[in-house]
């Protein structure tokens, strides 16, 4: 069995994939295969996959025919990987030179079902370091430690599927399947999974994944309907939480999670389109209304004062809807 499989989704990002390419050239080991997966990109990136596909040590070229979105693209990458581990990339970010063999080591010498690691964030010619938001590094821990407390960034609020690598066990369980169609907020559920489902887990440092931000192709700049799926996103969060066995322990956590993601996206919602920005207002609103009553009030009281009056209109909105068609 080949040792790794790396997952990297490509879609119209013929300007960033060479870096993405050669980062993966850097890294090749006779043992590591590359998943090259076309999510039917309608610029130059299939030709530029084709012929690393040609060159590239290890590397496999899998085309959709249609386009799925990220979570989709990833899915069809996952059901064709033989590694042993598996990790991710995205096709406009890259890799520092021997970063996947360092991270290899470290999660085979922990012997945990998954490692966590932190990354480079690109904002233009910026260069920031972001950590894993939970304490000690390479100490396998059960995976729930990092979920909670609500009131600080844990270890679900770092969702990156390519800040880290992951066991095999892993996707036989089904647990590294992404929701299918999701268009942005995949990585949500996925995450909120691995923590209350895997066994083990370490944070073990190695940034070794350069991230870009800011860039325009990103669908995190384009304020269009995708970026509603949040909603459904998190949606299937709660739900999911709501099921497990800690439920009363958890929940407070997604739930106010959930309220600032809700309150990121209303106090820059000038960036939607205008009809975007009324279904965004409506369902954030129905979505406030479905949260637990007592897990929302304290949510919206341990938040700061702007984010939590914002809310706070939001749900008057509901609650008068509610009695105007009453």
């Amino acid at each position: 069995m080949l040792k790794l499989s790396v997952v990297v989704p490509f879609y119209n990002v013929q300007t960033y994939a060479p870096d993405a390419l050669r980062s993966l050239e850097l890294d090749a080991r006779e043992d590591f295969e590359f998943l090259l997966v076309d999510d039917r990109s309608t610029d130059g990136t299939p030709g530029l996959l084709e012929r690393a596909a040609a060159a590239l040590p290890g590397a496999v070229l899998l085309r959709r025919e249609r386009n799925g979105g990220l979570a989709t693209a990833r899915n069809t990458g996952l059901d064709a990987a033989r590694g042993r581990y598996i990790a991710f990339l995205d096709g406009d970010d890259w890799l520092a030179p021997g970063h996947l063999s360092r991270t290899l080591a470290a999660i085979e010498a922990l012997g945990c079902d998954f490692v966590r690691t932190d990354h480079v964030r690109v904002t233009g010619r910026e260069r920031s370091v972001r950590r894993v938001p939970y304490g000690p590094e390479s100490v396998v821990a059960d995976p729930r430690a990092g979920i909670t407390p609500a009131s600080r960034a844990t270890a679900v609020d770092y969702p990156y599927a390519w800040a880290g690598m992951y066991h095999r066990r892993l996707l036989d369980r089904g647990l590294l399947h992404f929701t299918d169609g999701l268009r942005t907020a995949e990585d949500r559920p996925w995450i909120w999974r691995l923590h209350r489902e895997a066994d083990s887990f370490a944070a073990v440092g190695l940034p070794g994944v350069f991230y870009r931000r800011g860039i325009s192709t990103s669908l995190t700049q384009i304020g269009d309907e995708r970026q509603l799926d949040f909603i459904r996103a998190f949606d299937q969060v709660l739900a999911e939480t709501a099921a497990d066995r800690e439920s009363e322990l958890l929940i407070p956590k997604a739930v106010r999670t959930y309220c600032a993601i809700i309150a990121h996206h209303i106090g820059s919602i000038e960036r939607f389109e205008p009809a975007v920005a009324k279904r965004l207002r409506s369902m954030s609103a129905d979505a406030l209304a479905r949260m637990p009553r007592a897990a929302l009030d304290e949510a919206l009281d341990s938040m700061d004062a702007e984010r939590s009056a914002l809310l706070r209109r939001l749900r008057r909105r509901t609650r008068a809807a509610s009695g105007a068609a009453a």
